[in-house]
């Protein structure tokens, strides 16, 4: 018993500085993402200067990917502190708070999808120890306790043409833009009969 609990301990030290590493890369991570999101608004805004509505909408969808991972990263630093603060009830998984199941099943899904992060990989293993199948099986899929909003910002479709309307017709206002919401029926027309995607 002795054995199990001073494991156990060590375990919760280990995941405890992995995501404090974390909440370090974190810092650095925003930087490059940010700055693409900037300059992806602004190719947004002078292709519709341009009259480059379709071009506009496919831009936008870079647009959608950065603003969902920043925002994905703001929740993932929330779950990171609130693990790193509350770090002793790992030690008893099975009389967690909600709280810190749904911190630690959020940091299990995302994981998976924030290669810019890597401490969270190794942190999801040792969390997947202890808190075993059941819970493991729920972030897995993004499911039950996994908090919806992250779910969607990591996996949602950022091609979803009504999402990337609205995002382009915020930029056109911002920019003193005049778009035609004529032009983009008849653009989601053309893109559906003519089967036109955006590039890979």
């Amino acid at each position: 018993m002795g054995f199990f609990h001073g494991k156990t301990s060590k375990q919760t030290s280990r995941v405890k500085k992995l995501l404090e590493l974390a909440l370090s890369r974190l810092a650095i991570a925003r930087r490059p993402r940010l700055a693409r999101k900037s300059i992806c608004r602004s190719d947004v805004g002078q292709l519709l200067s341009l009259g480059y509505l379709h071009r506009a909408l496919i831009r936008a969808e870079q647009v959608i990917e950065e603003d969902n991972m920043l925002q994905s990263f703001d929740i993932i630093e929330l779950y990171c502190k609130r693990l790193v603060e509350h770090a002793t009830q790992l030690d008893k998984p099975q009389e967690c708070s909600e709280e810190i199941r749904e911190a630690a099943a959020g940091i299990m899904f995302a994981a998976r999808w924030c290669g810019d992060l890597p401490e969270l990989q190794l942190a999801r293993t040792i969390l997947e120890d202890k808190f075993g199948s059941d819970l493991t099986a729920v972030a897995k899929e993004g499911t039950g306790i996994v908090d919806p909003m992250l779910v969607w910002k990591l996996s949602g479709d950022k091609t979803n043409m009504e999402l990337k309307k609205k995002v382009v017709k915020l930029i056109a206002t911002e920019n003193n833009i005049m778009v035609e919401l004529l032009e983009f029926s008849e653009l989601q027309e053309a893109i559906e009969h003519n089967n036109i995607g955006s590039p890979c």
